[in-house]
Parts: structure tokens; sequence; C-alpha cells
């Protein structure tokens, strides 16, 4: 699997589980109904087609009044694993932040926006790109 594809694998995961807490009661800022730790399981496919089994962690951290958040998150497969930290910040309206896979040295930005419990938002680095 080449760089490429890990960091689309990567992407793919990181907008899997952030549409996955995207759950819950009413809220004070977007953040609040995704804090806590989550885990699941899918299936990867490389841009060549090839599918593989994936289970993932993520924490995420809800910091300050409500709107910033931290996010770790750990996944791995039979032949592959990734570790991606991040953090982004909600202010009026507007979410923006960075990430940043330490085993691979691959980082880049989230930006966006939140409108009540749903976010939208991309996430780019220099070979990689994903909407949230």
């Amino acid at each position: 699997m080449t760089m490429r594809h890990k960091l689309q694998l990567a992407g793919s995961v990181l907008v899997s589980l952030v549409a996955f807490t995207q759950v819950g009661g009413a809220a004070t800022t977007p953040f609040t109904v995704m804090a806590g730790v989550w885990s699941g399981d899918g299936t990867m496919t490389t841009s060549g087609g090839t599918q593989e089994r994936l289970r993932c962690r993520a924490q995420y951290s809800v910091v300050g009044a409500g709107n910033e958040m931290q996010l770790n998150l750990r996944c791995a497969s039979e032949s592959y694993n990734f570790d991606l930290a991040g953090q982004v910040e909600y202010l009026h309206g507007m979410i923006s932040g960075s990430w940043k896979e330490a085993t691979r040295n691959a980082s880049g930005t989230i930006s966006g926006q939140a409108v009540g419990d749903r976010i939208q938002a991309a996430a780019h680095g220099s070979n990689f790109s994903a909407k949230l």
C-alpha cells in the first residue's frame, strides 16, 4: 500500500468516525455530543480496489467552553495501522484545526462549518484530502 493510499485510508476512517458520532440530543456546541471514546470496525478499500477489515478506536475530548476538541484515532487492519491526533476549534459557526499522523510524518488542516449538531468540514494534507 502506497503512502497516498494509506493517507486516503486514514481520511476515510476519520470521516467515518466523525459521521458515526453525530448522534445525541441538544448540545452547547457541535463538539459536545462527540465527547467520549468510540470504537468500531469496517472495511478499508484502497484506490486499487483491495479490501481489508479495519478496527478503529477514537477518543474525543472537549475542552474549554466546549468550543475546542482534541481527537485521537487509532486504526489497525491485518497489514496496516495508524495513529492520528488532531485538534479543532469552533467559532461563530466555523471549524478550523489541524491533524498529524506521527508514524508517517503526515499532517494537514481541517476547516469547515457547523450548524446545530451537523458538521461539514474537509481535511487537507500534502497527499491527502477528505470530506468530513
